[in-house]
């Protein structure tokens, strides 16, 4: 029988440019071990990953495959999580370099497998569709801090309407169902922040739901966009936290510090998320909290316009921000094609099978 595998985001297209959470993917304690990997555009990093990630699955492993915003068909890493094993590209824009090399960290280097004499052929033509890359994430960033304004605009109205006590008795009723029988814990749990959402160059990408798959009490806070549920989700978390288990927390990408969407915890089978028109959740098995019920419509009124005006320029705004993505996923895919007929891939298919068995023997 195959292991189960769930799909998120350690970092993502946001108002502060590239977010990133790659800390948060497997702690330098826990880890048996962390493998970066390194090598350009059209290396094969992601199919790398991709196959030992399935191979695992097959063999009854669960994996996290980690989703690239830049991307959403290709894979920024991967957890083999009962062997407590990360592979994580660790290329620009989420550099990430070994902190305990040898003990915990292991760089795989792709870039040992190219032709340099082909590449360096080809340096101009690089240098300029890299140069263009950059450029159309700068005009997609902008477009997301102009929609981000007006999402907080919304966020601002719908604080003011909100029968915040109302909220705060329903945390308290959501602690009492689900944690009054678990007791303090002397050593607080772990938070590991991550994004299930992505603004993606084919669209804005959801993935909450398989990271509730199989779980026993699931809450879904309906909510309208722009409306706040994080007095109920940072409630439970702290509650959670203070009880000393480990708990996932998935921040929005257009306030990627700040605002929660989804909080999950493993070990408890419990997990309250956040479902909007960006990211519907099916009420399926179930409790649903209709966040609505904690409006004062008689304070929204006068802000219809307003609301109406915004998300329909916050909708346009994400659409320019997402064909700027795609104009960037397409002068990299150019820049594959340079880097792909360079590469040694036989002599890279055999270095992931030696990293394949090393695995295996952890």
């Amino acid at each position: 029988m195959g292991g189960s595998k769930r799909y998120y985001f350690p970092g993502g297209n946001t108002p502060k440019g590239f977010f990133s959470y790659y800390d948060h993917i497997l702690s330098q304690e826990k880890a048996a071990k962390i493998y970066c990997m390194k090598g350009g555009p059209g290396t094969g990093k992601s199919t790398f990953m991709r196959k030992i990630g399935e191979e695992m699955l097959e063999e009854g492993y669960d994996v996290d495959l980690l989703l690239c915003s830049s991307d959403p068909d290709s894979l920024d890493g991967i957890v083999i999580k009962d062997k407590n094993v990360a592979m994580i590209d660790g290329t620009a824009p989420h550099i990430v370099d070994p902190k305990n090399p040898g003990a915990v960290d292991m760089i795989i280097d792709l870039g040992e497998f190219w032709n340099e004499k082909g590449l360096r052929e080809k340096k101009e033509d690089i240098l300029l569709t890299n140069d263009n890359i950059k450029r159309c994430f700068s005009e997609a960033y902008k477009y997301i801090r102009a929609a981000a304004e007006i999402y907080q605009s919304l966020e601002e109205i719908y604080s003011m309407a909100s029968k915040k006590e109302e909220m705060y008795k329903n945390t308290a009723g959501l602690v009492y169902r689900e944690l009054s029988h678990k007791e303090l814990s002397t050593v607080k749990g772990r938070e590991k922040r991550f994004f299930a959402g992505a603004i993606t160059p084919k669209g804005i990408k959801n993935t909450a739901g398989s990271l509730i798959e199989g779980y026993r009490n699931v809450y879904i806070l309906k909510t309208p966009v722009g409306m706040s549920g994080n007095i109920i989700l940072e409630g439970f978390k702290e509650n959670v936290l203070m009880r000393g288990f480990d708990t996932e927390v998935y921040y929005c990408p257009m306030s990627p510090d700040k605002k929660i969407e989804h909080v999950i915890v493993p070990e408890l089978s419990t997990a309250i998320v956040t479902s909007n028109e960006y990211h519907e959740i099916p009420a399926v098995a179930a409790s649903v909290i209709d966040m609505r019920l904690y409006v004062r419509y008689d304070l929204l009124e006068k802000h219809k316009p307003v609301i109406a005006k915004g998300l329909e320029k916050m909708r346009e705004l994400l659409d320019m921000a997402v064909n700027c993505l795609k104009d960037a996923k397409a002068s990299h895919d150019v820049l594959e094609e340079m880097y792909i007929p360079n590469m040694y891939f036989d002599k890279i298919e055999e270095k992931r099978l030696d990293i394949m068995e090393e695995i295996k023997g952890l």
